[in-house]
């Protein structure tokens, strides 16, 4: 086998840990020698074994003058677990084959640094895109110090979300909903704005088998969401709002700036990111939408489309028309999935207005 394919089973085992490691990244790790892989490993959780010790653990003493396969550059220094070029070191490897260098300044090449200067040969740059990725989430929180934002909506092929009376139960077919709790399943945080949550009183819980719930939070500028709404029954909840509550509340009611309109977003990122959100989920509803757009803050859209036209009603953007094509929030396609009889476009960019 080829490091390019080396490098894909990293990625495949860093895989199965998606949603349960921030603020940490994705790791997989495997050791190979004389063509034969003996140990391979990945980062399943903050604080557990990191995925090269865990990797080296399996292989024992076949990983002396092994080659070590990982998709990001080792870590040098201690935080929760000790240096994984410490273990690399001590195993005796002969080299070591890196999809990426990890920007995090306690790390940022001197993982790579440390290993060639006993003697390891380092590769760095297999399926770095891929590594990327991966790892988007993690990237975003380091380099941009903001979380990654995915905006999702279920609409009609004329984009609307509700009929003119509101009804709205169901867009799109049971599929496309197991698939959109999926995602749920493996981002950090779920947000909706005070609207849908007062009208929709949703759980915003992960009805998948096996999955877990990811942190849920409400923009409430004035604090008109119900104590008894759903959101706050089912798990840990965050509401940003520019006012404190009077008396207790069911929810950590966190006070941000306001930009004028409501809650400013941007602090709103910058407060996630601090208690380790590193990917967030933005369902609505279509004025929350639009802010989102408006600020230059939307990294990822997830789309499901009925094939269906309600010819009126709601949109899932909010807001006033744009009025010139120049004006428009872009994309770009990342690909299209058919969900039963439902399709989803995933999409990249529209982070500002050209």
């Amino acid at each position: 086998m080829s490091d390019v394919a080396y490098m894909q089973r990293c990625l495949e085992l860093a895989e199965r840990a998606e949603g349960r490691t921030a603020p940490n990244p994705m790791v997989g790790a495997v050791v190979v020698r004389d063509g034969e892989v003996v140990g391979e490993a990945f980062h399943e959780r903050p604080g557990s074994m990191h995925a090269e010790p865990a990797a080296l653990r399996v292989a024992g003493e076949s990983a002396r003058g092994a080659t070590v396969y990982v998709n990001l550059e080792p870590c040098a220094h201690h935080g929760r677990t000790p240096p994984c070029t410490d273990a690399l070191i001590a195993a005796g490897v002969k080299r070591v084959v890196a999809g990426m260098v990890d920007p995090y300044p306690l790390v940022a090449g001197k993982g790579i640094e440390q290993l060639r200067a006993v003697g390891i040969e380092v590769v760095v740059g297999v399926l770095e895109e891929e590594c990327q990725q991966l790892n988007a989430a993690y990237l975003s929180g380091i380099v941009r110090g903001r979380p990654l934002v995915v905006l999702k909506a279920a609409a009609t092929l004329d984009g609307r979300i509700a009929t003119v009376t509101g009804e709205s139960q169901w867009i799109t077919g049971e599929e496309a909903r197991l698939h959109a709790h999926g995602v749920r399943d493996r981002l950090d945080a779920i947000l909706v704005g005070a609207e849908t949550a007062v009208l929709d009183d949703p759980s915003l819980t992960c009805r998948t088998e096996g999955g877990r719930d990811p942190l849920r939070v409400v923009l409430d500028s004035n604090l008109r969401v119900p104590k008894t709404a759903r959101m706050f029954e089912s798990g840990p909840s965050i509401v940003y709002s520019v006012v404190e509550p009077e008396g207790g509340h069911p929810a950590q009611v966190v006070v941000v700036p306001s930009d004028g309109h409501g809650v400013d977003l941007e602090a709103v990122l910058a407060d996630l990111l601090e208690r380790g959100i590193h990917s967030l989920l933005v369902e609505g509803g279509g004025q929350v939408h639009r802010s989102f757009l408006e600020k230059g803050l939307v990294d990822r859209l997830l789309l499901y489309l009925s094939p269906t036209v309600l010819a009126g009603g709601k949109g899932w953007v909010g807001g006033d028309p744009v009025q010139r094509l120049t004006d428009a929030y872009r994309f770009s396609v990342r690909g299209a999935t058919p969900l039963g009889e439902d399709l989803l476009v995933e999409l990249d960019g529209a982070c500002s207005q050209d």
